[in-house]
């Protein structure tokens, strides 16, 4: 055999295989004494096996549900299929309707390609009716198999015929029970199915001696019902009731027990492994295709809430502009759902509808400043988008956006004559001064403005646009030798694209729509990927006492190319990492939320030009 230097082999011959423990033979060749792997004790015990289980469908069905379960079992392959009953609404007597909900049923059953074992629910057995028909189809309503030496117990809870709650094991199937047991003591393991948790009712009959049966052996209780899960270790076994498979439920999640699943039963010889798999968490190989990154990632999102500068900085009444767009072949349905704001009352013209394919919704966001509070007070509000393409011959695409909207203060570019790039501030005494104040990281690492202040301010004219910082910084941190992101460092975000573009900028794009000027205060190479720029920057460091003053030029060039000749706007952010010493954490000061953070507010750092 010829070997390179890596080589590999292997080649499973289980099937024709017989040793002493029936386990496949390996054949590995690989060159060298250490191996790329932990181990090889195959995971594949010859009385290992693997099956699930569906739980309740009705009780208040929700249509598709079930059957979407059935092509996600498809995909998981199990060798068979438990139930614990209610598999039709059924509470009645008018055989028309039953044989109707039972071919519904076995219709889901058809498209499923491993053996189903049906177990009887109270909604499958109400009445003598119900019970002839069960028999007609099924022959009996419990029975028993072996299968490796586990032995599955499937068990009636409506012998008497009670309705819900009132679950029974009768004498004539308890001698049943009792029977088969005492014909299987040596199984290594008992499961049992029905439907109702007999062991949380009362005046159950014979349930608590068939309990009896069971303590003295491995064994496991299956059932359904109530559509809530919980388990109960009692009786020298696992007891577990199930949730749903489409049955009726609030679905308010794990804590309340209210979840869509199937169960997945790995048999060992230790006893079954159980992985509850929610339907939601099973996909198949489709679960993202190039076409739903089309139209999911690949586009903004279709909800937007167009950003309102106001030159008051408390204004009262404003009325903001919501737009839906839908950029596919398919109808768009949407959900809005608003949520309470301390200091602003929002109403939202539409929280429900539908958009046409390759079609645009706008509507109104009327909003009121309760106490004419500051616009630079006002947190940001948040409304959670819910968006649903429905398709005809797929499933429907569905995924969700909160949107952070706050209105803002118009900040103006003031024209100036002639600035030199040289940290002397002197030109800059009658500008508009802002200060960043937002800090992230731990409050412990930041002690107040002796420890970190920063203002700008920005001017423009015909071949420049200029920054201008006032840093304040008790110990700069640089490292000569270490990365960018461990010293100090400022960042600066110029999206001179137009408005309607900058505004909803999450952070895509950089180098090629926008660009980020990272610089620490190392001697040598203290700008991050200085030569992926598209211009050269100009900056000019003073440092002072207590800090240093900063000024920035950006070629107003670059503006004009992105944004026309009569640009009106850009968007700018600015940022400070602020490290104390090596092995510190930093603090964060950010004029606004980092445009590629979760916290982004659309629109927030637009300036004007005056």
């Amino acid at each position: 055999m010829c070997r390179i230097a890596v080589s590999l082999l292997i080649l499973l011959l289980a099937s024709t295989v017989s040793n002493a423990q029936d386990k496949p033979t390996i054949y590995i060749d690989i060159p060298t004494q250490q191996k790329p792997w932990n181990h090889t004790e195959w995971n594949a015990a010859p009385g290992q096996f693997q099956f699930a289980i569906v739980t309740d469908r009705t009780g208040g069905h929700r249509p598709g549900v079930f059957p979407t379960g059935i092509k996600k079992l498809n995909l998981l392959q199990p060798e068979f299929v438990m139930s614990v009953g209610d598999l039709i609404e059924g509470y009645t007597k008018d055989t028309v309707q039953l044989n109707a909900e039972w071919k519904e049923f076995k219709g889901f059953i058809d498209l499923l390609e491993a053996p189903f074992f049906y177990v009887p629910g109270n909604h499958d057995i109400t009445n003598k009716v119900m019970e002839d028909k069960w028999k007609e189809l099924f022959g009996v309503a419990y029975y028993h198999f072996i299968y490796k030496d586990v032995l599955f117990l499937c068990l009636n809870s409506e012998d008497n015929i009670r309705g819900a709650g009132r679950g029974t094991i009768d004498d004539e199937q308890y001698a049943y029970i009792e029977k088969t047991l005492e014909e299987n003591t040596d199984v290594k393991w008992t499961l049992v199915f029905l439907h109702q948790p007999l062991w949380v009712q009362e005046d159950t009959k014979r349930w608590q001696d068939v309990e009896r049966l069971l303590a003295q052996r491995n064994h496991n209780v299956f059932a359904g019902h109530y559509h809530r899960y919980w388990k109960t270790d009692q009786n020298n076994g696992k007891y577990i009731a199930l949730a749903t498979t489409g049955g009726g439920s609030g679905l308010r999640g794990k804590a309340y027990g209210e979840f869509d699943h199937v169960v997945w039963v790995t048999m060992t010889e230790e006893g079954p492994i159980l992985a509850n798999l929610f339907l939601e968490g099973i996909w198949d190989e489709n679960v993202v295709t190039e076409a739903l990154v089309d139209l999911v990632r690949n586009r903004p999102f279709p909800i937007q809430v167009m950003p309102i500068y106001s030159d008051d900085t408390h204004p009262q009444n404003m009325i903001a502009t919501v737009k839906a767009t839908n950029q596919s072949d398919t109808k768009m349905r949407v959900e809005l759902t608003g949520y309470n704001h301390d200091k602003l009352f929002y109403q939202l013209e539409r929280t429900s509808f539908e958009v046409n394919p390759n079609d645009v919704e706008t509507f109104a966001l009327n909003l009121t400043n309760l106490d004419k509070s500051a616009l630079t007070d006002l947190n940001p509000l948040q409304i959670k988008a819910d968006i649903t393409y429905e398709f005809d011959s797929q499933p429907n695409v569905s995924f969700s956006s909160v949107l952070k909207y706050v209105p803002f203060f118009k900040y103006k570019i003031k024209e100036a004559s002639k600035i030199k790039v040289d940290g002397d501030l002197k030109e800059w005494k009658e500008m508009q001064w802002i200060s960043v104040e937002n800090v992230e990281g731990s409050p412990f690492d930041f002690s107040g403005v002796d420890d970190f202040s920063l203002q700008f301010a920005t001017a423009y004219n015909e071949d420049y646009f200029y920054v201008a910082i006032k840093l304040t910084d008790d110990n700069f941190f640089i490292d000569e030798e270490g990365s960018f992101g461990d010293q100090d460092a400022l960042i600066l975000g110029l999206d001179a694209r137009p408005q309607h573009l900058s505004a909803f900028n999450g952070g895509e794009g950089r180098g090629e729509d926008w660009i980020a000027y990272l610089r620490t205060f190392k001697e040598e190479n203290p700008v991050y990927d200085e030569e992926e720029l598209p211009f050269k920057v100009n900056f000019a460091e003073e440092r002072t006492e207590k800090g240093a003053t900063i000024e920035v030029a950006f070629p107003l060039e670059y503006v004009r190319k992105m944004n026309g000749e009569n640009w009106s706007n850009l968007r700018f952010g600015l940022g400070y990492y602020d490290f104390d010493s090596k092995d510190e954490n930093p603090t964060t000061h950010f004029w606004f939320p980092a445009w590629n953070s979760t916290e982004d507010i659309p629109g927030s750092g637009m300036l004007f030009r005056e």
